[in-house]
């Protein structure tokens, strides 16, 4: 698990540094492997079309979200997410902020009905 995490976020990290300026130093970057639980693709796309447009609400940004597709994974040694999201909040309070939104915390039966497991990183640029 840990090689394909730092495969991931290697590549993850190129993509932050040509896209977020210098200037955010004290910025929480957000990885998250999602999967799902099998046919609940589509009640999954209903809670992210609520929850990706309040990220900007709480000073945030949806740098990628990206599906893998096997072909282009050079090693594994865990299951494939259904989909990786890296998020970039100013401050963790920010982030906090963005958890205990009201509007989101109306969908997240959708959430829990479509999401089997999450592994969330939290991180700060180096």
């Amino acid at each position: 698990m840990r090689k394909l995490l730092v495969i991931l976020l290697l590549g993850i990290c190129t993509i932050v540094q040509a896209q977020t300026t210098p200037d955010k130093k004290t910025s929480l970057f957000i990885t998250q492997l999602i999967y799902l639980v099998p046919g609940q693709e589509k009640v999954f796309d209903q809670f992210e079309a609520v929850a990706i447009p309040i990220i900007a609400k709480y000073n945030g940004r949806l740098l990628v979200r990206t599906r893998l597709e096997q072909k282009n994974i050079i090693e594994q040694t865990i299951e494939t997410p259904y989909e990786i999201h890296l998020v970039e909040f100013e401050t963790e309070q920010d982030f906090n902020n963005f958890m205990k939104d009201e509007e989101r915390k109306k969908f997240l039966h959708l959430k829990e009905q479509s999401i089997k497991s999450v592994v969330l990183v939290k991180g700060n640029r180096l």
